[in-house]
């Protein structure tokens, strides 16, 4: 048995045919190109999802279903895209249009939950039914697994880990408020900061992580108030939900101990009447949501959780 699996972003749409094994078998990726207007992004997704099934049909094993998720608000019980910012849809009914395109089964879902479920079932959070995976890119996010289910809460934004106020007063954020943890502690913030600072435009997080692991003071400085606002951040949502693990990806954990080893001791010196959950890097990189949105794909193909 296959699935297909898509995840769509903001910049690349991700696809892949999959084994019921978990095993990839086929992958394809696409610019999604929003600036072309949001129909022009469903083509590209549908498109792509009907090149991976003839994939999986040439090769002797026709996909039982198919799996896809989205970034923004979305509405899981009825399959829609509510409000997806970075590809310009609103109100998209993402499933039944790809169901109707495959005459398939489809599984719809939210992009970093499904990533989250990919860590838990197949990464760094494996054997672990407790576990909150946190990217940490341009933006921050969260998904929350507790006794083993996620967690979507009464309006499908749980998560929103990144618009958790952090610094009353601070930088405006995309969001409206102010202070976000995103304005402080995603890579995004880490470059706009240090350029800021510096009049230096055009520098990513990653060369800011490079030059304070160099001495460089100011780079050293934001990178250290990002490591400060990201324990603040993970500290708080540790009190309300009590993970046995956090899972942290993105483009800033590929710092790996520069940015893990500081976070854990800033985490523990503010759960000093616990032990903090076991800190730990994302294993799956930019694969976690497509592998997570074949993960639903195969639940709903075989009737239940894979």
């Amino acid at each position: 048995m296959t699935v297909i699996a898509l995840d769509v972003g903001g910049t690349e749409l991700k696809g892949a045919v999959v084994a019921d094994d978990g095993t990839v078998l086929q992958t394809a990726r696409r610019l999604t190109r929003p600036e072309r207007g949001p129909g022009a992004v469903l083509d590209t997704v549908l498109g792509c999802a009907t090149e991976l099934s003839g994939l999986a049909r040439d090769a002797g094993s026709p996909p039982r279903a198919a799996g896809i998720v989205v970034p923004g608000l979305v509405d899981e019980a009825t399959g829609t895209a509510v409000r997806a910012v970075n590809l310009g849809w609103h109100d998209v009914p993402i499933r039944d249009r790809l169901a109707e395109h495959l005459a398939l089964p489809v599984a719809f879902g939210h992009d970093v939950r499904a990533g989250g479920l990919a860590e838990a079932r197949l990464g760094a959070g494996r054997g672990s039914d407790s576990l909150l995976f946190v990217p940490v890119g341009t933006g921050i996010a969260a998904a929350v697994l507790t006794d083993g289910q996620l967690l979507t809460g009464a309006l499908g934004a749980a998560g929103e880990l990144g618009h958790l106020t952090v610094r009353p007063g601070g930088d405006r954020c995309a969001c409206g408020g102010r202070g976000c943890l995103e304005t402080v502690a995603s890579a995004g913030a880490v470059a706009r900061r240090y350029g800021q600072a510096t009049g230096r435009r055009g520098v990513t997080a990653e060369e800011v992580h490079r030059r304070a692991a160099e001495g460089e003071d100011e780079a050293a400085r934001i990178w250290a108030e990002a490591v400060h606002a990201l324990a603040d951040g993970l500290a708080a949502a540790t009190v309300l939900l009590d993970p046995e693990r956090i899972v942290i990806g993105g483009g800033l954990a590929e710092a790996g101990e520069d940015l893990l080893g500081p976070l854990r001791r800033e985490l523990a010196d503010r759960l000093a009447f616990r032990p903090p959950p076991r800190l730990l890097r994302a294993e799956l990189g930019d694969q976690a949501g497509c592998l997570g949105a074949a993960l639903l794909a195969l639940g709903l193909a075989s009737g239940g959780v894979w």
